[in-house]
């Protein structure tokens, strides 16, 4: 059984979400980030294909809580890219998109990427995960990092290949492709924090810091912070920004345990921030039943049942 804050334990668990990470922690965060791009910059092997470098995730998006340490950085090649192409689109332009023969193969970039990472940093490097290369944290200097190669992916709309989404795509040494959008996750995060004043990203954090809570009392299981993001991103502007901020927590989680209602079915319509993509769509790291799980858990442990 979960421990139920009382109202005043959780006025300050609220109080605490409503201003993001401090000064130093984001120091610390960029420094990361700083140190990672230096890497890949001195790697021979990479002089001039222009790669990009950037956090993603909770990070940027200003969703981070402190039970979230790691720093999620990309290392994206953008030529050549991976495409889904229109159905519509004749064979010789779908030649001349995907008909890459050069060098740089999923593998070659993950075994460059390790590459420059173990010649920069000191200690060792973490390359057990299937995606991302581990970089440990130097307590006081900098939080650890997950730094996953990845390429540019387009997702065109019309066969004459005028129009397209643009993520990246990441490939796991088993072969798993795995597509992301984290340009329209951030744009879209922002417009619907700047439409619920600054309430859309609040929501978010104590949602993940509930999240955390919850799993380490062995509550639920332990789930991806951005599936708090997810679920707090298909609450209406409306609801969100109703009443003060501890209504803004307790009708977004009616909202939700109402969405995700197993007889009404609406969380099958459910989007990522991204919009492009089904937040319980195959392939997921988490089902329906770990959203009710999650929802009902936070309105007790909140004291909002």
């Amino acid at each position: 059984m979960a421990l139920q804050l009382s109202p005043q334990e959780r006025e300050l668990l609220i109080s605490r979400a409503k201003r993001p990470e401090g000064a130093a922690e984001a120091a610390r965060q960029e420094r990361a980030e700083r140190m990672v791009r230096a890497a890949i910059l001195a790697h021979q092997p990479f002089a001039g294909l222009g790669l990009k470098v950037e956090a993603k995730g909770s990070y940027p998006n200003n969703t981070k809580v402190p039970g979230d340490s790691d720093v999620d950085i990309k290392v994206q090649l953008d030529d050549p890219f991976y495409a889904d192409l229109h159905p519509g689109m004749g064979w010789w332009r779908r030649r001349q998109l995907v008909d890459y023969r050069g060098p740089w193969t999923p593998d070659a970039l993950r075994r460059e990427v390790a590459a420059a990472l173990r010649a920069y940093f000191a200690g060792p490097i973490g390359t057990d995960h299937s995606i991302a290369f581990y970089i440990p944290e130097v307590p006081g200097s900098r939080p650890s990092a997950d730094v996953v190669p990845c390429f540019r992916y387009l997702r065109y709309k019309d066969p004459q290949a005028l129009t397209f989404d643009q993520g990246s795509v990441v490939y796991s040494r088993d072969g798993t492709e795995i597509v992301n959008w984290p340009d329209e996750q951030l744009r879209n995060g922002r417009a619907k924090n700047t439409r619920t004043g600054g309430r859309y990203k609040f929501v978010v954090r104590v949602l993940k810091t509930v999240e955390n809570h919850l799993a380490d009392q062995d509550v639920i299981k332990p789930l991806p912070s951005y599936f708090s993001e997810c679920l707090v991103f298909n609450v209406p502007d409306d609801v969100i920004a109703t009443g003060d901020f501890d209504d803004a927590v307790r009708n977004s989680l009616d909202y939700l345990a109402g969405d995700l209602n197993y007889w009404f079915g609406y969380y099958r319509r459910m989007v990522e921030p991204n919009e492009l993509k089904k937040v319980f769509g195959e392939g997921q790291k988490w089902t329906a039943r770990d959203g009710r799980d999650l929802v009902q858990a936070a309105q007790t442990y909140l004291n909002y049942r």
